[in-house]
């Protein structure tokens, strides 16, 4: 089975059963119809979004020997010259003094 999320994007039915504190189900709700949506709905968007907050804080990854190999070729390589960020970078801003 694929852990990523966007595999399945039509596939529905698929439940998670939570037990919650009656305060805490009332606050979940709260905020949902606040922002106007549903409780799944609501549950879902902000479990999502912590989610890949977590993955994304990583700092222990593990690749194979091939993407290992283009991961060190790529942080070898020289940087690629992008005249507009050149530009931005070395012309006056408007934090700079006169």
């Amino acid at each position: 089975m694929s852990t990523n999320p966007q595999s399945h994007p039509t596939l529905k039915g698929s439940t998670i059963q939570l037990r919650l504190r009656s305060a805490q189900k009332e606050l979940i709700a709260e905020a949902a119809r606040v922002k106007q949506t549903t409780l799944t709905g609501f549950m879902v968007e902000h479990a999502v979004s912590a989610a890949e907050q977590v993955l994304a804080e990583q700092v222990h990854f593990e690749l194979g020997p091939e993407r290992w190999e283009a991961f060190c070729a790529a942080l070898d390589a020289p940087p690629k010259e992008i005249p507009a960020l050149r530009k931005l970078l070395t012309e006056k801003s408007l934090f700079d003094g006169d």
